[in-house]
């Protein structure tokens, strides 16, 4: 430009919500990381299977975050905001106020979370159905998807929610209505949760034959007649009260939502790996698989046509990237299943103040203190007599069979940290199936000979897991 002016930054805003905390992030136009903001958000679980969160709640804690990350900046300078979220079910009455989704009638507990397994018996008789949909989530459909807890409502609590109810939202819409007022819906969440089709729309003849004919009647404006791409703007943008909220200026372009899962999926698969010296270079993006990590986790991929996998989730049509199908597959709560065997140990409190002496995480504490007991065998080998079935909270895929529990083989009497640190390093190990260490970008490291041996046979023994648990279940059920 002449005269030495340059161009205005322009900044953007993402926002993610999780399982147990919001995060905010302000990035340049060019993806380089400027802020970065977390606050904790609520949870509830009033009964076994039942897990709630508040939507006022997880809006607050968006406020917050947004507001820190753009301190200091001109808020003229900032150009859009998006956000990603759990794919949990936001329960609103026609004037938008919460409802509740517990017998209790809290109604700031609108909120049934993505891992919440209270719909076992509606989403059984769904199953039966058979219904052509069903083929899209890999032929049997999850506790942890939108139908069955929708059924729940109306069958459980008819009278406080279900006939008040005015719109049901994934969490990720719900965030992108307060910020514009505007209802339409993601692409991606009705695609991959609600069995919209991208190509067809709703399927009258599914909710009618599992009972929720009143989404038909009413033209599905409760669950969503408009949807739009991930990534479209919405409406007007930023609305003067959103704004306020956020710290923002009204009119701030908002984009259509992604699940959180979905978010990183795309930022992985479609990530410029130039220069890295990857295998992927050059390759194209149906080459990649996408392992998204956190308190669960999903292995993504897209394909230019759609593959159809039992128990695999999809072919879901432009629901991550347009023009393409997604599969996922994954497991669900791996991480917060990490924090229960951990924290439910006895030496849990000896570990908690040996990482604070030492200002460590405890995972770091009980990383470093695996280096210490491994001895002359690496780490893994460890775990020879321990083994860990990690389907305590059944089998999202591809078993897909919500019955499945967990199992763990080979406890002793001993409770010491040295048992703690093993007893981890067998949940790792069951959640990953083997564990590679990578020492840097662009650099493949493949398993000693002896490794892969050790790790095989791990698999084996997790195999045997699952076919002794069904066993033992066939036993029970033997008249």
């Amino acid at each position: 430009m002449s005269g030495g002016e340059q161009k205005p930054e322009r900044y953007y805003v993402g926002v993610d919500v999780g399982t147990g905390s919001v995060r905010a992030a302000l990035v340049d136009h060019s993806g380089v990381l400027l802020a970065f903001a977390d606050q904790p958000i609520k949870k509830w679980e009033p009964q076994f299977n039942h897990h709630e969160q508040s939507s006022e709640d997880i809006w607050a804690a968006c406020c917050v975050v947004t507001k820190k990350v753009v301190q200091g900046i001109d808020l003229n300078q900032i150009r859009g905001l998006g956000f990603d979220a759990t794919c949990s079910l936001v329960v609103l009455d026609k004037q938008f106020h919460p409802l509740p989704v517990n017998q209790e009638g809290d109604s700031h507990r609108n909120v049934i979370m993505w891992l919440d397994h209270r719909a076992v018996s509606q989403v059984n008789r769904i199953n039966e159905t058979k219904h052509s949909v069903l083929q899209y989530v890999g032929g049997v459909m999850s506790v942890e998807m939108q139908a069955p807890k929708l059924l729940w409502l109306k069958e459980n609590l008819r009278e406080t929610c279900w006939d008040k109810a005015g719109h049901f939202f994934d969490l990720p819409d719900f965030l992108s209505w307060k910020a514009t007022g505007v209802t339409a819906r993601s692409l991606c969440s009705l695609v991959c949760k609600w069995t919209y089709s991208a190509e067809k729309g709703w399927d009258d003849s599914f909710w009618k034959m599992i009972g929720l004919e009143d989404f038909v009647a009413d033209n599905y404006s409760k669950i969503g007649n408009q949807v739009l791409p991930p990534g479209a703007s919405l409406g007007n943008g930023l609305t003067p009260e959103a704004a306020r909220d956020l710290g923002l200026l009204p009119g701030i372009a908002v984009a259509a939502s992604l699940i959180d899962a979905h978010a990183g999926g795309l930022g992985v698969i479609g990530a410029d790996v130039r220069g890295h010296g990857l295998v992927c270079e050059g390759q194209p993006v149906t080459s990649r698989l996408a392992v998204i990590c956190g308190t669960s986790s999903c292995h993504m991929g897209i394909s230019k046509d759609p593959i159809f996998v039992p128990g695999v989730w999809g072919p879901y049509f432009s629901a991550m990237v347009p023009g393409f199908w997604l599969n996922e597959g994954g497991q669900s709560v791996t991480g917060k299943l990490i924090d229960h065997m951990v924290q439910g140990h006895a030496a849990f409190p000896e570990l908690q103040v040996k990482a604070t002496a030492r200002c460590q995480s405890i995972y770091a504490y009980l990383n470093s203190h695996l280096d210490l007991i491994k001895k002359a065998q690496p780490v893994g080998f460890l775990t020879v007599d321990l083994h860990v079935w990690p389907d305590f909270h059944g089998n999202r895929s591809p078993l897909a069979d919500l019955t499945l529990k967990g199992m763990v083989t080979g406890l002793k009497l001993s409770q010491d940290l040295d048992d703690l640190a093993i007893l981890y390093l067998a949940t790792v190990q069951a959640i990953a199936e083997a564990m590679a260490k990578m020492s840097k970008v662009g650099k493949v490291v493949f398993p000693r000979l002896q490794d892969k041996k050790y790790y095989d046979k791990k698999y084996q023994v997790f195999l045997k897991l699952v076919e002794h648990q069904k066993e033992y279940l066939a036993i029970m059920n033997d008249d």
